[in-house]
């Protein structure tokens, strides 16, 4: 089952370079274009609204489709999407063509879930999922960072072609690796919605949009906070954005190895941890050594977060899984929207650069708040789906 997971790893690898690589390159779009930093930073929030809009909606479109021949179109909807960057004329045709590009972007990473948990054993699903998110975490360790130094060496333009050859690839790799017979009950999918008045999948999702909405109030703007405040030179930036995604990275498999083990105590004490890294950051931040190593920790500890709660908002979920997993992608992509917002309202307003992760602090610790509601409603109830939901699932 490695040549399958791969092939969706390759996708979710080029899908998160372009989603995350505009931030190493804001200051060279934002010229390019003739608007502010803050305008350009609202290319990842129309990306995320993208995201948000669009799950529901490639949701309902593709239920009843095969689940390979909908990665593989979601995939080409990618590659087209890019390719439109890539070209934009202006500011708006670029953000037209991003709200396309993310359309694609959260029904591909809940559809995709679900079909890596479906290939292992069910004590194996978080590490899976964790698996297929590790072209996610890749991008940032090499596809961000290379991304920004091509970006800043032949232009921004020059980084949207390149990740429109790796989604060529990634559709050729699924069209070869992934199986045709993948089990799917398409059901009713307007029915599945029902699932949105389960407590624990809700909560689920709103831990989702604050631990996005953390992440993004100070990741949108981390080229200027590092480049102003830190001191470094825009090479340097790129070395911290690899930096950076080695963390994730190895966030990602922690959170994936401790989410099979004990989620809901791996995820608090995540939470916790970023919570704390947050606030370093706020006086570590006017020091190289010190801005580099919280960086890195911060990286670690925000991606950790990421495989327990997909894996829960599927367990939650009964009986509508794709549909849920794919609703929670949106709100990964809500909460980088209003982190985008926020950030660059807080910018707009005076706070400075420095002060942003005292924002992004505050987020996480409503992100804490959230797990410890949905750990008490589960004791409660004894079970994650409590009985009052249980004819929620048998008619979906």
């Amino acid at each position: 089952m490695q040549l399958p997971l791969l092939a969706l790893a390759m996708a979710s690898f080029g899908i998160g370079t372009t989603e995350f690589v505009i931030m190493g390159l804001l200051p060279e779009v934002a010229a390019d274009l003739g608007v502010s930093i803050p305008a350009a930073g609202l290319l990842v929030t129309g990306y995320a609204l993208g995201v948000v809009v669009g799950a529901p909606i490639v949701a309902i479109i593709t239920n009843s489709l095969p689940r390979k021949a909908t990665l593989m179109g979601l995939a080409s909807m990618f590659v087209l999407g890019n390719f439109l960057c890539a070209i934009a004329p202006d500011y708006w045709f670029l953000m037209a063509a991003r709200v396309v590009t993310a359309f694609c972007h959260g029904a591909f990473f809940g559809i995709g879930a679900v079909v890596a948990a479906s290939l292992v054993p069910v004590n194996q699903r978080a590490s899976a999922i964790a698996l297929m998110f590790a072209g996610l975490t890749l991008a940032n360790v090499l596809g961000v960072p290379l991304g920004t130094a091509l970006g800043q060496a032949w232009g921004w333009r020059s980084t949207f072609w390149a990740v429109v050859a790796i989604g060529i690839l990634a559709v050729s790799a699924i069209a070869l690796w992934v199986p045709r017979d993948i089990p799917h009950s398409a059901g009713n999918i307007l029915k599945e919605f029902a699932v949105l008045k389960r407590p624990q999948v809700v909560l689920t999702m709103l831990m989702s949009v604050l631990a996005s909405a953390s992440l993004f109030t100070v990741f949108t703007y981390i080229a200027p906070l590092l480049r102003e405040v830190t001191g470094l030179t825009p090479h340097t930036v790129t070395y911290v954005l690899l930096l950076f995604g080695v963390g994730i990275t190895i966030g990602n498999i922690l959170g994936g190895r401790l989410a099979d083990w004990r989620l809901m105590p791996s995820l608090m004490a995540s939470f916790i941890g970023l919570t704390v890294v947050m606030v370093a950051m706020v006086f570590t931040s006017a020091f190289v050594a010190a801005a580099i190593a919280t960086v890195f920790v911060w990286g670690i500890l925000v991606f950790a977060v990421v495989p327990p709660i997909q894996t829960r908002v599927v367990d939650a979920a009964v009986g509508a899984p794709n549909l849920a997993s794919t609703l929670n992608q949106g709100a990964f992509n809500l909460g980088n929207a209003a982190g985008a917002w926020i950030g660059g309202a807080a910018i707009t307003v005076g706070i400075g650069y420095a002060e942003l992760p005292w924002v992004g602090a505050a987020l996480a610790v409503g992100a804490l708040g959230l797990c410890m509601v949905s750990q008490a409603l589960e004791r409660r109830d004894g079970g994650l789906v409590s009985a009052a939901d249980a004819p929620a699932c048998e008619e979906c």
